[in-house]
């Protein structure tokens, strides 16, 4: 029944994944739009911390996680963003809800598999551009992203080491529309980009882990990505508009424009972190991740004034459990965590760096049988930069997901 219920949920997830639009941000309009996947609600609630993993939640960056796997394990998440868009002359608002990420990990001995659905990359926003001085409007939106089904495998070598791979087929659109009009003119006109994406990545994961003493627990562990191709078919639509009374443009005259397809370069990214902890009652962990600068020359259309350079990511997080094992106060069992990171995206915009920090905090909430719980986190945070005349986002999200343990391959005894 249970197995059932997943299929069905995982069709359903399919389906909304490719329909919603996770973000509001006019700085997914730049390459293949904002990377809002993070990790699981228990990584991301410490700074994203993909370093720690235990034998009970899932961790979807780091595949060799799934070598410690000690139940079936499946996870599901989903958010809800308030953004406050803001220049040196205005601001606006925006909420979004959308479901993060499906998965499964299936424990076989010291093998573990994972497979399920994210949507990783995601275009949202809506500009409009007013210039009185020459009586003239533009209109800027975007919708798309790029989403990721995988399938990864970890090994756990001996009790301190674990190795793991996990492949990915992505695929998704980038959509972008741009409108022009002139004040005393009948008509405007419209251009219509769209790029489809698909293609192979594949990720390999180290964790070692080992106790120190009776109490602490050392940790240590990464995962690398190596450079990749996504093939990018691309169209693009010219026409002539009018508005109809309720401010909808009907195009007058359309006309195709042949674009070359092409392919779109995501490049290599590296991880290593480490930490130090009690097992069931308290740990603290950093982060380093670097990639390498992007190249998104090959999209459908030019993008004026952006250039790309190396990223770094900084994270910092850890939990604390006041009591794993008690059976009279709820609350001691409780996981409580908290993190912060500092994103150098790559991203420059005229000159000016598009940088992101956030401050993450969290709780983990026992729930049911087989150590299944429901995880809640929050995170305020802050993207980009009101100089030049760019847009300063402020944040905050609200996350909720469910991990439930269950037990498979249980071999029956009969006397």
């Amino acid at each position: 029944m249970t197995k059932r219920f997943l299929i069905i949920v995982f069709i359903l997830f399919s389906v909304i994944t490719t329909a919603q639009e996770r973000t509001s941000s006019p700085y997914s309009f730049y390459g293949i739009g904002l990377n809002t996947f993070k990790g699981t609600v228990e990584n991301q609630s410490m700074g994203g911390l993909s370093i720690f993993s235990d034998s009970i939640h899932l961790n979807l960056r780091n595949p060799a996680a799934y070598g410690k796997l000690a139940l079936t394990t499946y996870g599901l998440g989903a958010s809800h963003t308030a953004t406050e868009v803001m220049t040196s002359e205005e601001s606006g608002t925006a909420n979004k809800t959308s479901f993060d990420y499906l998965a499964v990990g299936i424990p076989t001995g010291k093998l573990g598999f994972g497979f399920g659905l994210i949507p990783y990359t995601s275009v949202g926003y809506d500009i409009l551009d007013r210039n009185e001085a020459n009586n003239t409007a533009s209109r800027y939106t975007g919708k798309g992203g790029l989403n990721k089904v995988f399938l990864a495998a970890g090994y756990e070598i001996n009790e301190n080491i674990s190795v793991g791979v996990d492949v990915n087929y992505n695929f998704g659109n980038l959509q972008n529309k741009n409108i022009f009009i002139r004040e005393g003119l009948q008509f405007g006109s419209r251009e219509i980009n769209r790029s489809d994406l698909s293609g192979f990545t594949y990720k390999i994961g180290l964790a070692y882990e080992r106790m120190l003493n009776e109490d602490l627990q050392f940790m240590i562990g990464g995962h690398y990505t190596p450079e990749a191709n996504l093939s990018s078919a691309n169209e693009r639509e010219l026409a002539t508009i009018i508005f109809t009374g309720e401010g909808m443009d009907i195009a007058a005259d359309t006309r195709q424009v042949e674009v070359a397809d092409g392919d779109i370069t995501l490049p290599s990214s590296y991880t290593l972190g480490t930490g130090i902890g009690k097992p069931r009652k308290w740990f603290l962990g950093v982060e380093y991740t670097g990639s390498e600068a992007s190249d998104f020359s090959n999209r459908s259309f030019a993008l004026e004034g952006a250039t790309y350079n190396k990223s770094n990511s900084y994270k910092a997080g850890g939990y604390f459990i006041p009591n794993y094992s008690s059976l009279t106060s709820y609350f001691s069992r409780v996981v409580y965590r908290a993190g912060l990171r500092m994103d150098e995206t790559g991203l420059n915009l005229d000159g000016e760096d598009i940088n992101e920090f956030g401050i993450t905090f969290g709780v983990g909430l026992p729930a049911g049988r087989m150590l299944s719980n429901v995880n809640l986190g929050f995170e305020y945070g802050q993207r980009g930069t009101k100089d030049s005349g760019l847009v300063l986002e402020d944040f905050f999200v609200a996350r909720i997901s469910l991990s439930l343990n269950d037990r498979w391959f249980v071999k029956r005894k009969f006397e």
